[in-house]
């Protein structure tokens, strides 16, 4: 049985646990502006026609996958740049709709992605990108130890999660407004549901 899962999900996971799980154990999804917005954004780079950059060549829409990771998905873009010894290294560029995070949400699923493309071509991939379509420019990311450490942890949860097929608990926060999920979810029901049933315990 294969076990593995895609990419987005370590993204869902590090913006909302329960989002992650709503998607990916129980298999629900609702599209709403935002996804439809990124969506279309990605056709682009969905394309899978190859490119130039700048004389640089890049593929779009690349399959990659980590065995060792449990992941796959599909880098929207990977640039092939000269490295030192004068041997391309991928560099690999994700299409986001919204504008840079302080969060690393973003940022470990792209170094993910330089992951899967290490272990399937043999290769040290030091750097990337995320173009982020509300200022239009890239955000350059580099994929040092802290990053892939978060990674690397994030997978063992996620799959954990998958495995025992447990959702977790509701809660609400900012982050549930701009959330496709927030009506299946209902956050503030799970939560006002559960303080009710906590202070029938306490009584």
């Amino acid at each position: 049985m294969d076990r593995t899962l895609p990419l987005s999900a370590l993204q869902h996971y590090l913006y909302c646990p329960r989002q992650c799980a709503l998607i990916h154990v129980e298999k629900v999804w609702v599209e709403n502006r935002y996804t439809a917005e990124g969506r279309l954004m990605h056709l682009r780079a969905d394309s899978g026609t190859p490119g130039r950059r700048g004389g640089i060549a890049e593929d779009r829409a690349v399959p990659i996958r980590s065995d060792r990771l449990g992941l796959y998905g599909i880098a929207d873009v990977v640039e092939m740049r000269p490295g030192p010894d004068g041997r391309e290294i991928p560099y690999p560029v994700e299409y986001k709709r919204g504008s840079p995070k302080i969060e690393d949400w973003d940022r470990v699923q792209l170094c993910a992605q330089a992951m899967c493309l290490e272990e399937m071509l043999g290769v040290a991939i030091r750097e990337g990108a995320i173009f982020y379509g509300k200022p239009r420019r890239r955000e350059r990311v580099v994929f040092g130890d802290e990053l892939r450490g978060t990674v690397e942890r994030v997978c063992g949860v996620l799959h954990e999660m998958v495995e025992t097929g447990v959702t977790p608990p509701a809660v609400h926060g900012k982050h549930c407004r701009g959330c496709s999920l927030e009506a299946v979810c209902m956050p503030r029901l799970s939560h006002n549901v559960e303080s009710y049933l906590l202070k029938g315990l306490e009584s």
